[in-house]
């Protein structure tokens, strides 16, 4: 049965098109007969109101000449300390209890170091094979088409950064059946300050924009800053992930279990319901209240 499934897979897989359009160093396969209309994008771009280009290298590099950086010497890991193991795998999965992340620094175009830095992760971009298809109850959706090992960065959650305004205009003027894209990541800033990044991929975006929301999420969400101050919104899996397993994460950018929610939030407003189905699902999905305040 297993050779069997592997094979329709394989079958499936050699009739899908590209949705990165070669964009990506591996294919990004969809599943339909009318693949998703959008603007692909691998990075971050620069949206309404933002000031600063994503794409521009702002960051300074190191200047280590060993093949792996090591924190005592290097800038960028005495920035924020050592996110990954040797292997390229996240250190810590554990959600932070302020509920706000803690920067990571990668290593960037600018640093002298080795292509194979044990801390160049999400600058690498994707590298597995990971196809986008129809759900049966939550539309679009993304699987793996390998094994993931916990730890291991999946793919990012790009489109475009706009400002809080700009976040407040989208959402306020979407329609019911509309799809919320918007994603809020709040990051300790120092002295007690905190700094936000919205990020919209409903116009422009890459796979990231068709992963869904679960209240028991395989995957989990971290900033990291690669060549601008301008985070990237980094996916990495929670736990070992199985090959054709769907890869979610939590929208309110929480990783573990949920409390379950009520569908009238404070100020009123409908909440969308959750189809993730796991067993300690809150019934309707995170909204940010923030955004609309």
């Amino acid at each position: 049965m297993l050779q069997v499934d592997k094979l329709v897979h394989s079958m499936t897989e050699e009739h899908s098109v590209d949705l990165s359009g070669g964009l990506e160093d591996v294919p990004v396969l969809c599943e339909a007969l009318t693949p998703p209309t959008f603007k692909y994008s691998t990075d971050n771009i620069q949206g309404a109101g933002c000031s600063l280009d994503p794409s521009e290298v702002t960051l300074p590099g190191c200047s280590c000449t060993s093949h792996s950086c090591h924190p005592e010497t290097c800038s960028c890991l005495q920035t924020s300390g050592k996110a990954y193991d040797d292997t390229g795998r996240l250190l810590n999965l554990d959600a932070p209890e302020s509920g706000y992340s803690s920067p990571v620094f990668e290593c960037n175009a600018l640093c002298t170091c080795s292509d194979t830095c044990s801390n160049r992760v999400v600058g690498r971009g994707l590298r597995l094979r990971l196809v986008v298809y129809r759900t049966k109850s939550k539309g679009w959706g993304v699987r793996t088409s390998e094994e993931i090992p916990r730890g291991t960065f999946v793919c990012e959650y790009a489109g475009e950064v706009i400002t809080f305004a700009e976040a407040t205009r989208r959402q306020l003027s979407q329609r019911v059946e509309e799809n919320n894209y918007i994603i809020a990541v709040r990051e300790h800033a120092g002295m007690g300050s905190v700094t936000e990044t919205f990020v919209d991929p409903a116009r422009a975006g890459n796979v990231g924009r068709f992963l869904n929301h679960s209240c028991a999420p395989n995957l989990h969400m971290l900033p990291v800053r690669v060549h601008s101050a301008i985070p990237r919104l980094a996916l990495f899996a929670g736990r070992d992930i199985h090959a054709q397993e769907e890869l979610t994460f939590d929208y309110s950018g929480r990783y573990g279990a949920q409390k379950p929610v009520e569908g009238i939030s404070s100020d009123g407003l409908k909440r969308k319901q959750c189809h993730c189905g796991s067993l300690n699902c809150a019934r309707f999905l995170p909204l940010d209240l923030s955004i609309l305040s």
